[in-house]
Formats: structure tokens, C-alpha cells, sequence
């Protein structure tokens, strides 16, 4: 299942990170560029 995630903060990112280790397609939007660098 492709999934979009808006916003990586807490519950985003937590969130995020379950969904893919169950095998989803995550895709995470934010204003930070930073913090998506980050994660990459």
C-alpha cells in the first residue's frame, strides 16, 4: 500500500517508520527540508 505521511515529527515519524517496516511505501511531506534530508 503507498502511504503519504504529512508532517515528521513524532507521531509522523513513529508512524512512518512502523508503517514501513511492515512493507508499506511511505512517502513523507514537511516544510523541513532538513529533517527530510535527514531521514533520507
Amino acid at each position: 500500500m503507498n502511504i503519504t505521511i504529512v508532517g515528521t515529527g513524532y507521531v509522523g515519524l513513529t508512524t512512518g517508520a512502523m508503517l514501513a517496516y511492515l512493507g508499506h511505501q511511505v512517502a513523507r511531506i514537511d516544510i523541513d527540508q532538513e529533517r527530510l534530508t535527514t531521514l533520507r
